[in-house]
């Protein structure tokens, strides 16, 4: 697994790694330490602060369960004011709210269970950051000696492929970054930018919410099916400008990825764009984070190879005028 991140990770990060060593007077270690020390800092600090928040969270909870200090807001008053609906979803509100804590207190002990459940996929989590790191130093490495890797590489797929050999490592290549660039790339913006706006309106549970987001970005779920209860929430508690503020800041958060990820994902590659999304949702289904790149990755070199089987005079990965511009690694 560290040996595969680290591969996609260096796929991905080559033409930031040859830009920067161009800058740096073509000195590739140094490149390739900056991109490390970046990875870092960018992505691994904030998950990390990200796991924490989210354990603390759940402590708390199962603290409050434990001492039954765990308590709903009641409906405020301002609810009343509301033309026709007021008085009764005033009623209706605090009907809920007691008979929810009946059901909590009824309940304690499977949420605990529940929450325990939750610590421990947090700590598993906590594991895999130690993985990415290292998935991230092995990087570097492979930056370093790309000639070498990229060479053996051909020469392997060539006595598989033959001549299209190259053309498929090209497809790969160009798939791996174009899917970290509209997936993981798209999941971090939003992630970032949901997290900025639960800061600049203090929600509850920022930390937890945020990382929920970025799990449902990455699995391609989005970030509405946290926003959208949170935009209700907030035009039942929250004064009138406050609520309409976070709903204009939350729509277009929550459309974002509609409108950028097929730009990205489909840029110079001969794949359809179904079938790139296919490949990321069943891949990411099949084997977690990994199978993002890989689903996509599989399902753009069988393509391929239907077209040239179906078009012989037709050389793989040309079906576009930007695939043959596109190398892999150099």
């Amino acid at each position: 697994m560290i040996f595969a991140w680290a591969a996609i990770l260096a796929v991905a990060l080559f033409p930031l790694f040859e830009l920067l060593r161009r800058l740096l007077g073509r000195r590739g270690i140094a490149a390739a330490v900056l991109i490390v020390v970046a990875c870092l800092a960018i992505v691994i600090a904030p998950l990390a602060a990200i796991l924490f928040s989210f354990a603390d969270g759940t402590r708390a909870l199962l603290t409050g369960l434990k001492e039954g200090t765990v308590v709903l807001p009641s409906a405020p008053q301002s609810i009343r004011a509301w033309p026709y609906v007021g008085e009764r979803a005033f009623e209706i509100w605090n009907y809920a709210i007691a008979n929810f804590t009946v059901m909590l207190k009824q309940f304690q002990e499977p949420i605990k269970a529940a929450a325990g459940v939750i610590l421990e996929r947090t700590a598993a989590l906590g594991g895999g950051v130690l993985s990415f790191i290292a998935s991230v130093l092995l990087c570097g490495c492979f930056l370093v000696a790309r000639q070498q890797l990229v060479m053996s590489v051909n020469l392997v797929v060539a006595r598989i492929a033959g001549n299209r050999g190259t053309d498929f490592v090209r497809l790969a290549s160009m798939t791996v970054r174009n899917v970290s660039r509209g997936i993981i790339g798209i999941a971090l913006l939003q992630t970032l930018l949901c997290g900025l706006i639960f800061f600049l309106f203090d929600v509850p549970a920022k930390g937890a919410l945020t990382f929920v987001v970025f799990v449902f970005c990455i699995i391609q779920i989005g970030p509405g099916i946290v926003l959208l209860p949170l935009v209700i929430w907030a035009w039942f508690t929250w004064p009138f400008p406050d609520a309409l503020l976070f709903t204009l800041l939350a729509v277009p958060v929550t459309v974002l990825d509609n409108i950028l990820k097929p730009i990205l994902i489909s840029r110079g590659l001969s794949t359809p764009m179904p079938l790139i999304l296919l490949g990321v949702i069943g891949g990411a289904l099949a084997h977690g984070l990994v199978g993002l790149f890989l689903g996509p990755v599989v399902l753009g070199v069988f393509y391929d190879l239907f077209v040239a089987w179906t078009s012989p005079t037709l050389p793989a990965g040309d079906n576009s005028p930007e695939t043959s511009q596109e190398v892999a690694v150099s």
